[in-house]
């Protein structure tokens, strides 16, 4: 890769992660921020028309699918899906619903795929876990049966089947050969693997993953292997990046993590990662909106030291690393002001970095923000400025610092 000016970037930063994007094929996204990120104890249900603009977003980002819904939990869950799918209909992005591998749960969602005339896939879940199993006082053959109807029945309804394990990241290898192995004789083209409660270590991942890979392909089943994450103990993220290196083809996840208890991988920090590593190729420059519409029709804000969308991602007030920034920007080069003191290029997402002047700022800091506001940086006026903000217990606003510079 080359920068703006013609340097070779490799001369400037040594990358030590040297990702191979190698013998993946197609990295596919399913968004679950209308569904999984909604259980959120703290997440509101937004207003259909918020959804519809969330989805349109998606599309915008080449997110493949988003599930819309779970059907079986009553009339305003089923309208929104209905009217979301046809919004669909128009876009790259498919719809899929969560259906218990229960009959009476995949009848409705078969209804909505026949009003809308387009397909709607199935993601019919099980339970797998012998804790679950413990609790529930389920019974193996029983569990089977159900998984074998349910996915016949969606199959004979031409309904895409990805068929779901539960807490799989706690289930023994025999429970899973039994119920995946129902699933691809009945006609399921998705297995999803599930670390429902966030119980999975980057090795216990990239383990499980290729168990059942390795498991499908000893059946000589067509299907696709997908990850569905979730962040108990901080592994979302990097757990979904392992899970594609293992073998999965489509990651789940959620704007801004939401979802039930501690939440989901996050769709934006998984988008970020992608494109850094390159094993995607999109415009990520309408990210930012897409994560500011989630936190605002969902009701759940954002903290501001968040990755790449945080109010301080992208802003410093630290004279050394301020001033490095500052030197980059009056070479007039932008690309080497991005980079210099972030392992996210501000422009990748839309943004950019800023300056700030506060109690650990030096010279540099204020120069640049009188500079920017039209104020002439003289000896004077920087060492007003400085002794302000030095006896300040937090940095200051541009208007703050324009202010004592005009005193």
């Amino acid at each position: 890769m080359m920068k703006p000016n013609g340097t070779d970037d490799d001369s400037l930063i040594h990358d030590w992660n040297d990702e191979d994007p190698a013998g993946f094929g197609e990295i596919q996204l399913v968004d679950e921020t209308l569904r999984d990120g909604l259980q959120s104890p703290s997440a509101l249900d937004p207003s259909l028309a918020d959804k519809i603009e969330l989805v349109h977003m998606m599309d915008r980002l080449g997110i493949n699918a988003a599930n819309i819904g779970l059907p079986g939990a009553g009339e305003r869950a089923r309208s929104h899906i209905l009217e979301l799918a046809r919004t669909m209909k128009d876009l790259s992005i498919t719809p899929n619903v969560a259906c218990r591998t229960m009959i009476g749960d995949i009848e409705p969602a078969a209804e909505i795929q026949q009003q809308i005339g387009a397909p709607l896939e199935v993601c019919a879940f099980i339970g797998s876990s012998p804790i679950r199993f413990y609790t529930e006082n389920w019974e193996l053959e029983r569990m089977v049966q159900l998984s074998s109807d349910a996915v016949a029945f969606a199959v004979k309804e031409d309904m895409p089947v990805m068929f779901v394990t539960e807490d799989t990241t706690r289930a023994k290898p025999e429970t899973l050969r039994a119920l995946y192995g129902a699933a691809i004789d009945a006609g399921a083209s998705r297995l999803c693997v599930c670390d429902t409660c966030g119980h999975a270590t980057p090795t216990g991942v990239r383990r499980l993953v290729k168990f059942v890979r390795e498991l499908a392909d000893e059946r000589g089943a067509d299907v696709e292997i997908d990850w569905h994450g979730h962040r108990d103990r901080g592994f979302g993220l990097i757990n979904a990046l392992v899970a594609i290196e293992a073998g999965a083809s489509r990651i789940h996840g959620t704007a801004l993590g939401v979802g039930e208890r501690a939440g989901n991988t996050e769709m934006d920090m998984l988008l970020v990662n992608l494109g850094l590593v390159g094993w995607i190729d999109r415009d990520l420059t309408a990210l930012g909106d897409y994560v500011k519409k989630a936190s605002e029709c969902i009701g759940i804000p954002f903290p501001d030291n968040y990755p790449v969308f945080g109010s301080d991602a992208f802003e410093t007030a630290t004279g050394v690393h301020a001033a490095a920034v500052v030197k980059a920007f009056r070479k007039g080069d932008s690309w080497l002001a991005d980079r210099v003191y972030s392992g996210v290029p501000a422009a990748m997402v839309g943004l950019e970095q800023r300056i700030l002047v506060g109690p650990m700022s030096g010279k540099s800091n204020v120069s640049w923000v009188l500079e920017k506001n039209g104020i002439e940086a003289d000896e004077g006026t920087v060492a007003r400025v400085l002794d302000f903000a030095k006896s300040s217990a937090r940095n200051l606003t541009d208007a703050e610092v324009v202010e004592v510079a005009r005193a």
